[in-house]
């Protein structure tokens, strides 16, 4: 049988009358079948066998986290300045930052007391050491506070006075960066569990002579952690407020 090929007038009459064949059927719009989740289970039990490593048990782990997240305002709150793996900082508590959050508690009235803690009280490092301060100053809990910076140092455009002597000595050719991030952690003394954990992220520069670099960066770091002493501040209230909101609308619940 001979093959028939359509073209010129009759293609284009072959294609209109396809096209309204295809506007006058009817187009099924496609169906999503529903998820089958009508009787199944919430996910409950851990299936991921190569983390089983840690020092809490499978029973304490889920007493843990079925337990209500609960702040008592009864209870004093120490701040207090740690180092790297939340030891108590011993060296000289010169940022001005613990004292701000003290006052900040202090105004909202989250708690019943709010201090500054001194580390140089005889205590053990890590965690023990911490609540043992804690016991001191008769507090259930801690604000655990710390600051972090990275620095960065470049030559700049002064440096082509660097042939000069003047130019060597007074000329700015160092700029400076730093990034730093501001911490503060709610920890529960009583059960060894944290609230939460708040950041406050600051960063600056300035250009320095060669013998200032450590002396400017040392200022640089001062007004970034003054500018940020009341922000971090206002995140750890919110937290508290927001902490003792939740348990307000709890109790109120049940009998609703």
């Amino acid at each position: 049988m001979p093959r028939v090929t359509t073209t010129g007038p009759l293609a284009g009459i072959a294609a209109s009358l396809l096209a309204a064949g295809c506007a006058g059927a009817h187009v099924r719009e496609p169906q999503l079948a529903p998820l089958a989740i009508a009787g199944a289970e919430p996910l409950a039990k851990d299936h991921f066998h190569r983390d089983r490593t840690s020092a809490l048990s499978e029973e304490a782990l889920r007493a843990i986290l079925d337990a209500p997240v609960q702040v008592d305002e009864g209870q004093r709150v120490g701040v207090v300045p740690v180092g790297d793996a939340y030891r108590p900082e011993r060296t000289l508590p010169l940022p001005a930052v613990p004292g701000e959050l003290t006052r900040a508690l202090d105004a909202a009235g989250l708690f019943d007391a709010s201090t500054e803690v001194s580390a140089d009280w005889p205590a053990d490092g890590d965690i023990p050491g911490l609540r043992e301060l804690a016991a001191r100053y008769r507090s259930g809990y801690l604000l655990l506070y710390r600051q972090r910076f990275a620095d960065d140092s470049s030559a700049n455009a002064w440096c082509l006075l660097y042939p000069t002597i003047i130019g060597a000595i007074v000329a700015p050719s160092r700029s400076l960066e730093t990034a730093g991030v501001l911490e503060a952690t709610l920890f529960d003394v009583r059960t060894g569990t944290l609230h939460f954990t708040v950041y406050e992220r600051v960063r600056g520069r300035a250009d320095a002579t060669p013998s200032g670099e450590d002396r400017k960066l040392k200022e640089v770091k001062t007004r970034l952690l003054e500018q940020a002493a009341s922000k971090l501040a206002e995140q750890v209230v919110a937290k508290v407020r927001r902490l003792h909101t939740r348990q307000a609308m709890a109790r109120i619940a049940p009998g609703s």
